[in-house]
């Protein structure tokens, strides 16, 4: 599926994007975040598919699997 994922600093600034489109992973992930459902996207974006959605959810998951720290602050009560 990373094949459907393309990065190019002429398209959305570099930003991973679904191939022959401009419409970022990012995009994608924060419409999930949100409660959007993968119909409720595919209907608004209909150049995407669902192996795209899922494309961009794998290609996060491994981004994320970098030895990096994140920290997360605790909300105050």
């Amino acid at each position: 599926m990373s094949e459907l994922i393309i990065s190019n600093p002429k398209i959305m600034m570099g930003k991973p994007v679904i191939k022959g489109t401009r419409i970022t992973v990012e995009l994608i992930l924060e419409k999930l975040a949100a409660g959007e459902s993968v119909d409720q996207i595919l209907n608004e974006h209909p150049r995407l598919t669902r192996e795209a959605i899922q494309a961009s959810c794998a290609f996060a998951a491994e981004a994320l699997k970098a030895d990096v720290v994140y920290p997360v602050e605790e909300a105050t009560a």
